[in-house]
């Protein structure tokens, strides 16, 4: 993690950029699809779990689109119902769709979610 180190007596001036933190714009992103038209997300960060749930959002039938940081999401079209065991494995979070999908269209069939096999012990982790 980078950090400043501010020395002397000189008064600061400029500006900082913050990026968008992942716990607060997942579940806003699951959230869209009950909208039902077109949400635009700014500061979105690039990470892989915005990017996993962009794809659930396409595969739920939004259309997106994301480019420097702003994410638009037109939940217009949604036409399904469930979440694919391949794309909720890909993060733990994938489970805030439940909610947002339930909503939407009166039913969820989702997995379980990522991080959550089996630990080889016999136990569930």
């Amino acid at each position: 993690m980078s950090k400043l180190i501010i020395e002397g007596s000189r008064r600061l001036s400029g500006e900082v950029k913050i990026q968008g933190a992942k716990n607060s714009v997942l579940p806003i992103l699951a959230a869209s699809i009950m909208c039902k038209d077109e949400c635009i997300i700014k500061n979105c960060p690039n990470i892989s779990d915005v990017r996993v749930t962009n794809k659930i959002l396409n595969y739920l039938g939004c259309s997106t689109s994301f480019e420097n940081g702003t994410l638009i999401i037109d939940s217009k079209n949604i036409s399904k119902n469930d979440i694919p065991d391949f794309l909720m494995r890909k993060m733990r979070s994938s489970i805030i769709f439940l909610g947002s999908i339930l909503g939407a269209t009166g039913k969820a069939e989702l997995s379980l979610p990522g991080g959550c096999e089996s630990s080889g012990d016999g136990g569930e982790t």
